[in-house]
């Protein structure tokens, strides 16, 4: 059954070698699909105008539209993280070339804004220990890589 909604993410001219970058950091990632312009086009004969792909089930577009619009922060992806070998993972191949913010966020190469975040932060910034929450919260607050150990004895007060 198709998507009924995807996401679809405007490059300048180097949307086929973000999608084969996505791919290669999520397991089972694939490019299902390369439109290419040809003779006589807006674009280049040969270059990419759409590239659909597919990660973690869920259906991407990349398209060349050129420079008029760029990414910004108000859109990001977010990957829940099971482990902080999960987090470390993502962490650097995301970052690679990127630039890395705070409390679990970054900019990968080509601009695009993520979330890595550990699953257990709900529960301890938000944990029935108000003092607990507040302290894991003042931990993050402090970080750029979420590191749950980290976050865990801030909460615990350890």
């Amino acid at each position: 059954m198709a998507e009924k909604i995807t996401t679809c993410l405007w490059f300048d001219n180097q949307a086929e070698e973000a999608a084969g970058f996505y791919v290669s950091i999520f397991d089972g990632g694939k490019v299902t699909d390369v439109s290419r312009y040809g003779e006589g086009g807006p674009g280049p004969a040969g270059q990419a105008i759409t590239v659909r792909f597919e990660i973690e089930g869920r259906t991407f577009t990349a398209l060349n539209g050129g420079p008029a619009f760029t990414f910004n922060e108000s859109i990001s992806f977010v990957i829940d993280c099971s482990s902080q070998a999960e987090v470390d993972r993502y962490w650097t191949a995301l970052g690679e070339g990127g630039t890395e913010s705070q409390c679990g966020w970054l900019k990968d190469r080509y601009g695009v804004s993520w979330q890595v975040v550990p699953s257990v932060l709900g529960e301890l910034i938000g944990g029935p220990d108000p003092a607990g929450a507040h302290r894991a919260m003042q931990a993050m607050l402090g970080m750029q890589k979420l590191d749950i150990a980290v976050l865990q004895k801030a909460y615990d007060g350890s």
